[in-house]
């Protein structure tokens, strides 16, 4: 059957099992919104207030449903504005399509209006992308584009589509979705042998677990693991969730802003099994002390991330699925390691995380949220003290129910973020936790949220600063604070009364319980603005250049607590 370029889009996403897609319309992809219209009973479209919250809603989508997300933007400027959003995605490795309109192939090249070269912008942030300058490779390309999203490590792909060739028609016929298979054919049985060898040989076992857990859908298997080795678990940011926070297993963040108790069992332990995490430097730190007394098992799909940042003794390629199950099946029998599991209870009590006098609202107003929110709700961040706060107070208790920008760490993330996780789970709740320095680069897409009535519930921390910056600022710059005082007069709550959204002020005095009670069987939109101290600070912290047991926040700890 012939179709427009247009059309052939759009049965490419349905045939995808796309049903909601992103976007905000311009000039060269008029062709496309018409087929859009043509089609509304077959496909959703979200309008949001800016391209980058399409990519942001886009990226939420994925990450809470573990299908590609998808996002529609014009050329020029509106497919510029999709670059953060994509560079968002590429660094925690989420599955994304991105659909921009470029103009007529005969004005490519010749500084027409609003003409950019997005491929070339693209290339260092999407996992691949594509120019589409023959109709006839339309179809396919997308076919292609939403299968590398998804393989291996998933990741953002773009494809740049100029107006003619949406205009023109061609043949379409339909194609069945080849979902790709977990990768394994890389696993080598001698890679796994070596991994249990080492297992076996070990009495202070510790994993190091990240968003490649959750990406794979390995959290079953990821307990099963700890308890057949009888070892604990610390986390990366993008990990939480894979393993229940609560768990006895579970020692908490590593890194920067991790857990006194996750970094000095870091090392301590002998064998350190890295599960689908990257050696961030906010992890590791100073790499010349980083489990330095432990040999290493790195588990990754990606080999690009072997012996980057940290020497591995053994590397495991394949899904981490299916490399967990091949090196349990291999182990064959439950191992124990009582001693050092009692040493790593011991060391919980002694060392639980650190709150300074000055931190004590937030832990307050968080565990009161972790009390009244609905325990299968959603959880989005922005970027900053708030979201480290989040990290350290609220229960993971499931994957794919903590969202938030690891990687490139992108302000603004957050709401777009929210709303693409509420569109996709419409019976569920979502809050996005955010800073006032945060909240404000994309406070525009309230008006999404207002357009579509989705009860996104959005906790405003304000401290009126960039309080992470402002906090190092404090610790090593000695008080400079250039430019981090957001002194601005702006009252947040009838800036969201004046989108159509509820707000509520949440003072020092009031009872943070009580108001997220509210809030939460208000059953509609909310900005909750909780007001807090402007000097409130994040601890632990690893001091940039530090070992990450050399934790500011427990100076006072004598050393033979340390």
């Amino acid at each position: 059957m012939k179709m427009t370029g247009a059309e052939i889009i759009i049965e490419c996403l349905i045939e995808e099992g796309v049903d909601t897609i992103f976007g905000y319309p311009g000039g060269q992809v008029i062709p496309l919104y018409d087929a859009i219209y043509k089609n509304r009973g077959r496909i959703r479209h979200i309008l949001t207030a800016h391209e980058q919250g399409a990519s942001h809603a886009a990226d939420g989508y994925a990450r809470s449903t573990g299908k590609v997300g998808v996002c529609i933007a014009t050329s020029g400027p509106g497919a510029t504005n999709l670059v953060t959003g994509l560079a968002t995605a590429y660094m925690d490795s989420v599955p994304m399509v991105a659909i921009t309109g470029n103009v007529p192939l005969p004005l490519l090249g010749r500084d027409s209006f609003q003409e950019v070269d997005i491929r070339g912008i693209t290339l260092t942030v999407t996992k691949h992308n594509y120019i589409v300058k023959d109709i006839s490779e339309l179809a396919d390309t997308i076919r292609e584009a939403f299968r590398i999203a998804r393989e291996g490590r998933p990741g953002p792909v773009l494809i740049d589509i100029p107006k003619d060739i949406q205009v023109g028609e061609y043949e379409y016929e339909s194609c069945p979705v080849s979902v790709p298979a977990p990768v394994s054919d890389r696993l080598h049985e001698r890679d796994v042998e070596a991994a249990v060898a080492l297992i076996k040989a070990s009495e202070r076992p510790m994993c190091y677990i990240g968003g490649g857990v959750i990406r794979s859908d390995a959290a079953a298997e990821l307990r099963e693991f700890l308890d057949m080795i009888d070892a604990a678990a610390g986390s990366s940011l993008m990990g939480l969730g894979a393993v229940d926070s609560s768990s006895e297993r579970f020692t908490g963040m590593i890194g920067m802003h991790g857990t006194r108790l996750s970094n000095i069992s870091i090392n301590r332990c002998d064998l350190l099994i890295v599960i689908g995490a990257r050696f961030s430097d906010r992890v590791i730190s100073k790499s010349s002390t980083f489990a330095k007394q432990a040999r290493i098992i790195q588990i990754d799909v990606d080999p690009a991330e072997f012996n980057k940042n940290i020497i591995s003794s053994v590397h495991v390629v394949a899904d981490v699925k299916i490399a967990l199950r091949a090196i349990m099946d291999k182990l064959g029998t439950r191992l124990e390691h009582r001693e050092w599991m009692e040493l790593i209870s011991e060391d919980r009590r002694r060392f639980p995380v650190k709150v300074s006098s000055d931190a004590a609202r937030p832990k307050e107003i968080l565990e009161a949220l972790d009390k009244v929110f609905p325990k299968d709700g959603y959880v989005t961040t922005e970027v900053g003290q708030h979201q480290m706060w989040a990290a350290q107070f609220l229960h993971s208790r499931e994957p794919h129910h903590f969202l938030t920008s690891g990687g490139l760490g992108t302000m603004g993330y957050g709401t777009g973020a929210a709303i693409g996780t509420q569109v996709s789970h419409p019976d569920k709740r979502v809050i996005n936790i955010a800073g006032d320095g945060s909240f404000r680069m994309n406070a525009n897409e309230l008006a999404t949220i207002a357009r579509y009535r989705l009860p996104v519930m959005i906790l405003l921390m304000n401290n009126h600063a960039l309080g992470m910056v402002r906090q190092r600022q404090t610790l090593f710059y000695e008080g400079h604070y250039s430019e981090t005082t957001l002194d601005t007069p702006l009252d947040w709550v009838k800036l969201a009364e004046a989108y159509g959204v509820k707000g509520m002020r949440l003072m020092p005095e009031d009872d943070p319980e009580e108001v997220f009670r509210k809030a939460v069987e208000l059953g509609e939109a909310v900005v909750i603005e909780a007001i807090l101290p402007t000097d409130d600070k994040v601890y632990p912290m690893v001091a940039p250049g530090a070992s990450i047991s050399d934790m500011i926040g427990y100076e006072e700890l004598d050393e033979t607590n340390r």
